[in-house]
């Protein structure tokens, strides 16, 4: 799974930089996503298999903290990267003869830029938090990797503190990321069902639903991992470390002729 996950987001964007038909928005932000993807599932997987092969069920208290303030990066930027393509989306169909000038490539990189940069300052603000116990360095996680959420509940530091952080990561990848999906696709609706042929229906459905399909499988797992229960969240976790980003290139692929075709291309161009 993390090798299929690895090929098929490297796929997309081999695709993408070599076919300059794809040298659009959309499927930069997609690209960005893939890279993201790869990041993401590989800051806990191949720990997990060297894990399983040595039978060995121990990280350092360093890696710990890296496996976490990676985890948390690339997350957040896969959380935030949806609400952009939703923005994305929102305006090309809704304001298509104003798209070129307001999704211009200054605004592209400024809001991939800013994606990372808010993704970092999150994970910085859980390390100083986690940085402060003092009874961290022997105890036990059930899970297989270093989940923030659970290393956050294994020590009564400052828990107004704590809270604080926890509010403002709630906010920023949460509150206001869902809030722009939400705004931009039912706006897209609208605008889809004022469309009078049934044509133009059919294509703007099209282009959206792969993405649409793919914001309700993240966040669909991440809300299920809200759960009391240990053996309920390592098991949410799984499926969301692992199965997601290997089924987002086959979403975004298998309905894109565009992707497709890129795809090939970059294939016969590497044998």
């Amino acid at each position: 799974m993390y090798l299929v996950t690895v090929l098929g987001n490297m796929l997309i964007i081999l695709a993408v930089s070599s076919d300059s038909y794809l040298h659009t928005p959309m499927y930069f932000f997609l690209s960005t996503l893939s890279l993201s993807d790869i990041g993401f599932i590989s800051t806990t997987v191949p720990k997990m298999i060297v894990d399983i092969l040595t039978h060995s069920r121990v990280i350092s208290y360093g890696g710990c903290l890296t496996q976490m303030s990676l985890f948390l990066i690339f997350g957040s930027v896969d959380d935030l990267l949806l609400a952009v393509m939703a923005y994305d989306r929102f305006v090309a169909i809704c304001h298509p003869l104003h798209y070129p000038v307001i999704i211009n490539p200054h605004l592209c990189g400024f809001l991939v830029v800013m994606s990372f940069l808010l993704s970092l300052l999150e994970s910085q603000l859980h390390n100083l938090i986690v940085l402060q116990f003092t009874h961290i360095k022997d105890v036990e996680i059930f899970n297989f990797f270093c989940n923030p959420s659970q290393l956050l509940n294994l020590d009564c530091y400052e828990t107004f503190t704590k809270n604080i952080v926890l509010c403002f990561a709630g906010a920023v990848f949460g509150f206001l990321p869902i809030s722009g999906i939400l705004f931009s696709y039912c706006k897209i609706v609208s605008s889809i069902l004022r469309v009078p042929s049934s044509d133009g229906k059919y294509k703007a459905f099209f282009t959206c639903g792969s993405q649409l399909s793919v914001v309700c499988l993240f966040y669909g797992t991440g809300l299920a991992g809200v759960s009391d229960s240990p053996s309920k969240g390592a098991v949410v976790s799984v499926v969301n470390t692992v199965v997601t980003p290997m089924l987002n290139p086959f979403i975004y692929s298998l309905r894109n002729r565009d992707i497709k075709r890129g795809m090939w291309q970059a294939l016969r161009k590497a044998i």
